[in-house]
């Protein structure tokens, strides 16, 4: 298991979508920020305020990247790369989990 030393972990969950998505906040010693989540299975669209890296850490995501017309499979331990300021979506059918890295 991949672990992340000398971390700062926000106590309270970021709750989305009626709790089918669940995230943590982390910051790094460096004083970078990630996101830890968990997504129930079920279709979401989100917005990013900044780039993003999202890495697939267990099962997998469908994902409508922004300006495409079709959805692009993700599988664990990879990974896609967004712009600042787009919307995208993400489907899945069993319960998955992310790493959001903040670029």
């Amino acid at each position: 298991m991949s672990m992340l030393q000398q971390v700062s972990v926000a106590k309270k969950a970021n709750v989305y979508f009626n709790g089918k998505v669940i995230s943590r906040s982390v910051v790094l010693a460096d004083g970078s920020k990630q996101t830890f989540g968990v997504v129930l299975p079920g279709e979401y669209e989100f917005a990013t305020a900044q780039g993003e890296i999202m890495q697939v850490i267990s099962g997998k995501f469908d994902v409508l990247l922004p300006g495409k017309t079709e959805w692009v499979a993700y599988a664990e331990a990879s990974q896609f790369e967004l712009a600042p300021n787009v919307s995208f979506s993400i489907r899945t059918d069993q319960i998955s989990e992310y790493c959001c890295k903040y670029i």
